[in-house]
């Protein structure tokens, strides 16, 4: 038996024992994070087990379509005592901080186990168990070789969530992460019942006029440095207010600047691609990615404490974006 069987199997014997079960995904999730968690949840359910699955921020009208969407929390419920979880399970999260539990898990009792499922680069150690498989298209993917590896039934809930997460982590198969493996497992799942051209419908019906003038703004504010063949765009928070016609940053579907950066990296001759957007307090959020196999971008999100993948990363820092003609220039602040 290898590493991997024997991480997978006690995964299963805590959850199989456990008395109530925390499941928990990044902040801002995106249709991966919800996915997973919507996966085991189904297989917390099959074995009736009681659970609290929780995901700061979540959008509801944007993941209505996945299967036990509703049952995920975007907040702390009023009776929240995280003391009464023996065992929780972090997935997609990519690092501590993106849990928004890192205050409860860094003081968390002895008793409690933590899993962290995963396929971002490691940046934290806080798991008593950590399955990571940076090399796997989705986290979607990691749950699914899980629960094949311990003869669980595929019902149709847990086709459909592990579907969505794989076709949208990986552009519906047009990102390198994309592996024959990948086309199998996704030809597996429709076979137990995952509705294909439903998810395809809900993926696409997803981008609203608003958002293409958020992701034409960014084709209008793009820089390409010729030395170095490196895209460089930028988004202020008072243009991306006014694009998508909202009143703050919290109602703007984070997911839509993945999708503008993956755009923009598509470009002939690019080797990387680096999107920066304004967030509240002073923050910038940086989106990397890149289509060439010669190109980690995951090396210099870890320099600024961020997290991902090779060919696609983000990271946080304090700053803004000043205007200037005829373009644009950058205030670091400490």
């Amino acid at each position: 038996m290898n590493e991997l069987s024997q991480k997978f199997d006690l995964l299963f014997s805590k959850i199989k024992t456990a008395q109530n079960i925390l499941i928990v995904s990044h902040v801002f999730p995106d249709v991966d994070a919800i996915s997973s968690v919507g996966a085991i949840i189904e297989v917390a359910r099959l074995l009736n087990k009681k659970y609290l699955a929780l995901s700061f921020h979540k959008e509801d009208l944007l993941m209505h379509y996945l299967p036990h969407e509703e049952f995920i929390h975007g907040d702390l419920p009023a009776d929240f005592d995280f003391s009464n979880f023996d065992l929780i399970i972090a997935l997609d999260c990519g690092s501590l901080s993106r849990t928004g539990l890192e205050n409860f898990i860094k003081n968390k009792k002895q008793s409690q186990f933590i899993v962290e499922v995963d396929h971002h680069l490691k940046v934290d150690d806080y798991a008593d168990l950590e399955i990571r498989l940076p090399e796997i298209s989705s986290t979607a993917e990691v749950v699914f070789s899980f629960i094949k590896s311990q003869k669980i039934k595929i019902t149709k809930n847990l086709a459909n969530c592990l579907m969505a997460g794989i076709l949208r982590d990986t552009g519906n198969f047009a990102y390198s992460s994309t592996t024959d493996t990948t086309i199998k497992i996704v030809s597996e799942l429709i076979s137990r019942g995952a509705q294909f051209p439903k998810m395809m419908r809900n993926f696409s019906q997803n981008r609203d006029f608003n958002s293409l003038k958020l992701q034409g703004l960014a084709l209008d504010n793009l820089r390409i440095n010729k030395k170095y063949n490196i895209g460089v765009s930028v988004l202020t928070k008072e243009d991306i207010l006014a694009a998508t016609g909202v009143d703050n940053l919290s109602e703007v579907n984070n997911e839509i600047f993945g999708e503008i950066v993956a755009f923009l990296s598509d470009l002939a001759g690019i080797k990387a691609m680096i999107l920066l957007r304004e967030e509240d307090d002073n923050h910038l959020k940086i989106n990397l990615r890149t289509a060439d196999n010669n190109v980690n971008v995951a090396k210099l999100a870890q320099i600024f404490s961020g997290g991902g993948h090779i060919k696609a990363s983000g990271f946080l820092i304090t700053g803004k974006i000043k205007k200037e003609s005829p373009g644009w220039s950058f205030n670091f602040l400490d």
